[in-house]
């Protein structure tokens, strides 16, 4: 969505005092419509703001305070001597994650990210331009590459489908991948911060009509960042607005540009402040961009052992609810993954899990799928009583045969 009028719009969304009396709604609790982006309380409480787009999603924060708006019943986030970044490296991999240089890099970096007087030292590390290095003349854009249809599925070619999927298959084992259980380490933030914030990350990609697999890694990148990286609540948003304009740019034909994603937090942050964080993201991924995901093996299931579109439609939303929980899905491999949503998706429509095809073609038995099938299935269930429901009203749109309104069967003949 390109904004024609910045100041217009935000008074048609109410402005501050409009999103502060959502929240006072929230707080009575009202259930919201919609679950958007709202203010992380210190204890790991989540305050909700109850607005209908991403215009009105808001996360202020300072550098010491994280507060509601407009500015009322301040909340201390954390300590003024805490560091918005921390790094932090597990002892037995602390040769194989990251290596010195980024880690001394980033340590004397991160304290002085917000400071507008910066240290020689970090200014050669993020001395980066204000201007984005993402310019493209959108005047040649034509309407037919607007539309998801028109894109070409190089997965899906059926000359290179198995070579693909072996690669695949072999960079998802070698590759540095999210570490289960990371959010134990992490000192300022909650699982529910998390899944606001990927909930939120929805939102943001519906709003903007970016590809599936554009959620997906940006989703992929916020894990191993925090993976390695000790956030405060205050950041938390600006490292996930970063993830997904990385991810954009990396898979979008045409992203949208850095000023849209400055807009979409209210101009919580800058847009230096952004260009720096997506600097900062480069540099702890090791410029590794290129993962496997849960989307790209499921299209390849589908296309391998075709099924009906409501079918289909709904394995992607089952795979989709799995991003909004790090745990317990981040121990298994997205080809496992993938295989899951496809097994309950089929099941689901058509009483049937796993084809003798596919056992073939991926090698796995619907045996070792089972544990991570139960494990989609139990958020499955409880999707429609969670507070986050951008993935469910995306899915309840006609284009996707409003395949968020069936009920998955309460218990699957596993055994």
């Amino acid at each position: 969505m390109h904004r024609n009028n910045k100041g217009e719009e935000k008074a048609q969304t109410g402005g501050r005092e409009a999103l502060h009396v959502a929240m006072e709604s929230c707080a009575n609790q009202n259930p919201p419509r919609r679950a958007v982006l709202g203010v992380l309380t210190e204890n790991g409480q989540c305050l909700r703001s109850c607005g209908q787009g991403t215009t009105t999603m808001r996360y202020v924060s300072g550098s010491e305070n994280v507060f509601p708006v407009p500015g009322k019943n301040v909340l201390p986030a954390c300590a003024s001597s805490k560091q918005d970044f921390t790094v932090y490296v597990d002892e037995l991999e602390q040769k194989n994650t990251y290596n010195s240089t980024v880690v001394e890099e980033v340590e004397q970096s991160m304290c002085e990210i917000d400071t507008t007087v910066l240290k020689p030292s970090f200014h050669l590390l993020l001395d980066l331009s204000t201007v984005s290095p993402m310019l493209v003349d959108t005047s040649l854009r034509s309407q037919n590459e607007d539309s998801q249809g028109h894109r070409v599925d190089v997965v899906g070619i059926v000359e290179y489908a198995e070579d693909i999927y072996c690669y695949l298959r072999e960079a998802e084992q070698v590759q540095k991948r999210p570490k289960p259980c990371y959010m134990r380490k992490q000192p300022d933030i909650t699982v529910c911060m998390r899944t606001i914030l990927v909930d939120w990350l929805v939102e943001v990609g519906e709003e903007y009509k970016l590809h599936t697999e554009t959620l997906y890694l940006a989703v992929n990148y916020l894990d191993r960042f925090l993976s390695c990286m000790s956030v405060l609540r205050g950041k938390l948003q600006l490292v996930g607005t970063a993830a997904m304009l990385l991810a954009a740019k990396y898979e979008e034909i045409y992203p949208p540009e850095v000023e849209e994603f400055v807009y979409i937090t209210d101009d919580t942050y800058t847009k230096k402040q952004l260009l720096k964080m997506e600097h900062l993201l480069l540099k702890v991924l090791a410029f590794d961009l290129t993962v496997p995901t849960i989307n790209q093996f499921l299209l390849q299931y589908l296309q391998r052992h075709g099924v009906c579109l409501k079918t289909e439609n709904f394995a992607r939303y089952v795979a989709e609810l799995s991003l909004l929980e790090a745990d317990p899905f981040l121990k298994y491999l997205p080809s496992q993954m993938a295989a899951a949503a496809y097994c309950l998706a089929n099941y689901t429509v058509n009483r049937h899990f796993w084809p003798e095809t596919l056992v073939a073609f991926t090698g796995y038995s619907l045996n070792e799928i089972v544990p991570c099938l139960s494990d989609l299935h139990k958020a499955c269930l409880d999707a429609p009583y969670r507070p986050q429901q951008a993935i469910r009203e995306k899915y309840k749109m006609t284009k996707y045969m409003q395949v968020s309104l069936l009920e998955p069967p309460a218990v699957l003949p596993l055994q």
